[in-house]
């Protein structure tokens, strides 16, 4: 069954011809009522136009009503040309739903620079409303490029309101902000500033905590949109579920890694703070070594230890700890093991590693993916 949006959310997706395989490539999503909105963008200082109007729109406050997605031309590095071509696509679908253009956030991802295809951009931004109906599934299908599958999560509320969320990302991860694409969609009435205020952190523990290849894109962003038509519902439980669902898509685009057999979760505690432990469990997860290591079912702890020494974390190298898969390796010192059954542990869909840095009481996860030859393979031939 089709997943669907929440009360006052409905999108669109179609083929517009942006892509050369023909599949679907221009999507939107219209609530009913204005949105009060949260968004996280790339700190790339080459961020492509659609992340600089956004945050400027994000600066101004105003209500949003509509987001547009093209995943077939990322439109970076294009100069004046592709910030007017992107004003245009908001003007567009601002005319044909009826609504103001600043109303209108816009996400484009795929090959930067190369100027859009605007003739066939607006001419699927007019038929675009003929596509309104489709389910959460089809949008997720909608904003793919080398993701090998649709990628949804959701949370319902004691009150009744639901969150639904979508993204896309496979290579080129590794945010400074948020990750690839990752839209919440809520009819939950949640106040703007509290919203504002909460976002920044929720990112930090999910979608900064994702890293598949150690390239942040250009065009990197997180938005959740709140159209309030199921009413009120407690902020605290809210931002719990919010957190929930963006922890579940961030663990879902490192599992889709371009080229990845397994995901990698690195869980480190005993951190001075939690900035910290986020860093070690990253640079870990970051680590073409340590990723190798984890797609050969070796159980090199040495990687781990390489990682996290270089990470900036503060570690008590007599009190670190470290297991692979449950399996204690390092207490020190090196641990005695069976390096057949702890390598036999790690042919599975997830590899965990913990590590307790022994300096004190902070914890933090982040997510990967192994290192194959398919990611050489893809990037390899990713525009010829």
């Amino acid at each position: 069954m089709s997943l669907t949006f929440p009360t006052g959310f409905t999108a669109a997706a179609m083929a517009a011809g942006i892509k050369p395989s023909g599949r679907t490539d221009l999507s939107g999503v219209t609530s009913a009522a204005d949105c009060t909105w949260a968004f996280a963008g790339t700190r790339s200082t080459t961020a492509a136009a659609c992340v600089t109007r956004n945050r400027d729109l994000y600066a101004q406050g105003a209500p949003i009503r509509a987001l547009l997605v093209n995943a077939g031309n990322a439109n970076a590095a294009t100069g004046t040309r592709g910030a007017h071509d992107n004003a245009d696509m908001a003007d567009a679908f601002g005319s044909v739903l009826n609504v103001r253009p600043e109303a209108v956030l816009t996400a484009s991802t795929g090959i930067i620079g190369h100027l859009l295809p605007m003739d066939k951009v607006l001419s699927g931004i007019e038929h675009l409303p003929d596509e309104l109906g489709s389910g959460a599934d089809a949008f997720a299908s909608a904003i793919m490029t080398t993701d090998t599958r649709p990628k949804t999560a959701e949370a319902t509320l004691s009150s009744g309101a639901r969150i639904v969320g979508t993204a896309k990302g496979s290579g080129m991860i590794h945010p400074d902000m948020a990750t690839m694409f990752a839209f919440a969609f809520t009819d939950a009435q949640i106040d703007q500033a509290a919203l504002r205020e909460a976002f920044p952190a929720i990112v930090n523990r999910t979608f900064n905590a994702v890293t598949v290849d150690g390239d942040t894109s250009t065009n990197d962003m997180a938005v959740v949109l709140c159209n309030g038509q199921a009413g009120a519902t407690d902020l605290q439980e809210f931002l719990t579920a919010l957190e929930g669902v963006m922890r579940d898509l961030a663990r879902q685009i490192a599992a889709d890694g371009e080229g990845a057999t397994k995901l990698l979760t690195v869980q480190v505690s005993g951190a001075r703070s939690e900035a910290e432990a986020l860093a070690a469990a990253r640079t870990c997860c970051v680590s073409p070594l340590l990723k190798s290591a984890v797609h050969g079912n070796d159980p090199n702890w040495g990687r781990v230890i390489m990682a996290v020494g270089r990470s900036g974390a503060g570690v008590n190298i007599e009190k670190l700890r470290v297991t692979v898969q449950g399996h204690p390796v390092f207490q020190g010192k090196p641990l005695p093991y069976d390096d057949a059954q702890v390598s036999e542990s790690m042919k599975a869909e997830e590899v965990v590693f913990t590590i307790d840095l022994g300096v004190g009481d902070a914890r933090g996860e982040a997510w990967g993916c192994d290192l194959s030859a398919e990611y050489v393979s893809i990037n390899a031939d990713y525009t010829t």
